[in-house]
């Protein structure tokens, strides 16, 4: 969970503050410097390439604020900064792992309609839990259509991330009979292959019985026992 700044003030030692302070107020100028250009004369064109100083700071936040807070230092950067979608894309793809999860938990927080879905998109082609979880978060809640969301569930109970990290899971299951009927083939497919299906997956078919029946969702399709596994299995 992100931490507010007075939580990251109260944690941090005098020299993560400090730092703190200085990326902040950094990331505040290039805001207001990119406020000002929009409203007046805009000023001399710098390079795509060059990323201002408060970018540099979202790299470093895990060496001087530590890993454990890390994600709320990045994520209040890219708010003070009122990062654009350049930013944000530059960061997402040339981060870490880490770095990367940052963005996506923050999108929501920033004035970017659905133009960041592509990051979205490509965290959900990975098979990193951490950032699958974060990506599901509330911003493809609100922006992911209803084909792509469908298989960000399955891609959460594919890869083991819970489902607790869906922003909006019941909202958006309810009554989602093809989301349902998906289930029962991914059920299927788990049992023909001798697997276990997931308690998740019964916890999302159970949202997805419509308004006024939850709680008597249909069981999971299950295919007959599977043969003995073979050497090739």
């Amino acid at each position: 969970m992100l931490k507010s700044r007075k939580e990251l003030d109260a944690e941090l030692g005098g020299a993560a503050r400090a730092w703190l302070d200085e990326a902040l107020a950094e990331a505040a100028h290039d805001a207001a410097g990119r406020t000002e250009a929009t409203h007046d004369a805009p000023g001399p064109e710098t390079s795509p390439y060059t990323s201002p100083p408060w970018e540099l700071r979202y790299a470093a936040a895990g060496r001087h604020c530590g890993l454990d807070h890390a994600d709320s230092v990045r994520s209040l950067l890219l708010v003070e900064a009122r990062a654009a979608l350049p930013s944000v894309t530059r960061l997402y793809q040339q981060g870490t792992a880490a770095e990367r999860r940052a963005v996506l938990l923050t999108l929501h927080l920033l004035d970017l309609g659905d133009t960041a879905l592509p990051l979205v998109e490509d965290a959900l082609r990975t098979n990193d839990t951490r950032l699958v979880a974060a990506a599901v978060g509330p911003y493809a809640a609100e922006h992911l259509d209803t084909h792509a969301w469908r298989h960000a569930v399955l891609k959460c109970l594919f890869t083991e991330v819970p489902v607790a990290a869906v922003a909006r899971l019941a909202d958006r299951a309810r009554g989602d009979a093809e989301l349902a009927r998906m289930l029962g083939d991914f059920a299927a497919e788990r049992t023909a292959a001798g697997r276990t299906v997931p308690e998740d997956l019964r916890t999302v078919l159970a949202l997805t019985a419509p308004a006024g029946e939850e709680g008597h969702p249909a069981p999971p399709t299950a295919a007959p026992a599977a043969p003995a596994p073979t050497e090739e299995s």
